[in-house]
């Protein structure tokens, strides 16, 4: 094995092909600019039209299957192997998995996604109070336990041979059943620079917009002009605290962001209870959950066949694509954290925690901007139309203590996008060094300060919509990855678990 050296540990086939890709791929997205939007938009849609049953299949089939691994009999095996102990406590690890996967993506759309929902029914009933409970039931559906078990199964897929198989921490190892010595191949190669460019252009798209998003309610607090050079500064800004959080390391820079970040959500959430209409978002919390639960296998398996499938065009073909071509990212950064636990208690960890936390947020965000609708307080509706971004301060707006709790989402915005550039930063690294847990702190420097800047030039060249909806593209093909790495995982478990029985 060669020793780790000071400043730079790069694994070459992956390190200098996957930021030539990247590099030529943000200088076409410069050069072509808006026609090329165009036709990647063109293509997406025809993905979704044509495929969007496949993204159904598909998220189904890997729910049945981490359900089965947790449930089935290799639930007790551990990750790391059966003298494993976990590196961080249930709380921080809650807490990392919770803002590296969807913390910010709750922020943007909590609010905006059940008001669209109520305005756009996927189902038009004709009575207002059906519309408001289905608007939130299926704004659950696309942040439940579909999207958690992709997640999961790239998490659960990476510990297991990387931990307890002791193959590289790359997404590669965990094709091996399958391939075998192959992967340490060029076919890997490929695997790993395809894993690469998806993760940091995924995150660059968020950065971008995310800076949008923030500028938007620091126009609403303070005034300040919501223009492009707000938009770069905020960029910096946030590569900056992520730059120093990957320097710090995982255990001093994101799990200590990732609790501060969770508890000040968690005091943000009971303080809107507090403000807002208080027993109709518990009541309507019990309600919209138990329709969720209830209506589970009708809602995820809806694809529209009968009716013109336009919403699910727009909303839960989509979703799938972006939870999918966000896995590897987001995938490795779980398992990363999860070296220790039993297979149950990951897959019920990364399962059912986050998604009911997430279920009660939708309920008390959503549920208050769908209230104020309801009642005909404000122009909610039309604010979230005009500039989706806008929607969250829009809606606090509309009850006490408004700066306050507009100057609370602010900061959360911006630490959830920090967690996220530093975490994805991480894996990057552990990729591009050829799977090593502990490359050298310049080379995280790299890739957070890569992040930063690939999304300014982006933002600055108009390049950001047409990279959002490439990324949306990859969703297809990596559909089928996840597909083929699920039977790698089960022929993984099951020799591991012939292997204990022996």
């Amino acid at each position: 094995m060669k020793k780790t050296k000071k400043y730079f540990d790069i694994y070459a086939p992956v390190f200098y092909p996957s930021a030539g890709l990247i590099l030529l791929t943000i200088t076409f997205a410069l050069l072509i600019g808006e026609p090329l939007e165009e036709i990647l938009w063109s293509i997406q849609s025809w993905i979704t039209e044509h495929f969007g049953w496949f993204f159904i299949l598909t998220v189904n089939v890997l729910l049945i299957s981490v359900i089965y691994f947790a449930f089935g009999k290799f639930g007790k095996l551990k990750l790391g192997g059966e003298g494993s102990k976990p590196e961080f406590s249930f709380f921080a690890w809650l807490a990392m998995l919770f803002s590296a996967g969807m913390g910010i993506g709750l922020l943007f759309f909590g609010v905006a996604e059940p008001i669209s929902n109520f305005d756009m029914p996927p189902v038009d009933t004709g009575v207002l109070t059906e519309e408001a409970h289905n608007a939130l039931v299926y704004t659950y559906l696309h942040w439940g336990f579909h999207g958690w078990a992709i997640y999961a199964l790239v998490g659960l897929a990476l510990a297991f041979f990387s931990f307890s198989r002791k193959l590289p921490f790359s997404i590669r190892s965990v094709f091996y059943p399958i391939f075998g010595e192959r992967i340490y191949g060029r076919l890997g190669d490929v695997i790993d620079i395809l894993s690469v460019v998806s993760t940091l252009f995924g995150l660059t798209v968020s950065l971008g917009l995310g800076a949008q998003q923030i500028t938007s309610g620091l126009n609403y607090l303070f005034g300040i002009p919501n223009q492009t050079w707000m938009h770069l500064t905020l960029i910096g800004f946030i590569t900056a605290g992520a730059t120093i959080s990957v320097v710090l390391g995982l255990n001093k820079g994101i799990r200590v962001l990732s609790k501060f970040n969770m508890r000040l959500a968690v005091i943000f959430l009971f303080l809107m209870i507090i403000i807002g209409p208080t027993l109709f978002l518990l009541n309507g919390f019990v309600q919209t959950t138990g329709g969720y639960l209830q209506n589970i296998i009708k809602l995820g398996t809806w694809t529209g066949a009968y009716t013109n499938g336009e919403w699910q065009s727009k909303w839960t073909f989509v979703y799938w694509a972006w939870w999918i071509s966000w896995s590897p990212f987001v995938g490795m950064f779980i398992a990363r954290i999860s070296m220790g636990r039993t297979i149950k208690e990951f897959v019920l960890g990364v399962l059912l925690a986050p998604a009911i936390l997430t279920f009660f947020w939708i309920s008390v965000f959503g549920g208050s901007a769908l209230f104020l609708e309801i009642n005909g307080i404000g122009e909610l509706s039309q604010a979230v139309k005009s500039d989706i971004s806008t929607a969250l301060f829009a809606m606090l707006r509309e009850f006490p203590l408004d700066f306050i709790t507009s100057f609370i989402g602010i900061v959360l915005v911006i630490i959830f996008f920090v967690t996220s550039s530093d975490s994805g930063s991480l894996v990057i690294d552990y990729i591009t060094s050829g799977g090593k847990l502990d490359a050298p702190v310049g080379q995280r420097i790299f890739w957070a300060l890569s992040e930063g800047g690939v999304a300014a030039v982006l933002l600055l060249g108009g390049g950001l919509v047409a990279l959002q909806t490439a990324v949306l593209s990859i969703g297809l093909p990596f559909a089928l990855v996840l597909l083929i790495m699920c039977y790698s995982l089960y022929k993984g478990l099951l020799e591991e678990y012939k292997k204990r029985r022996q």
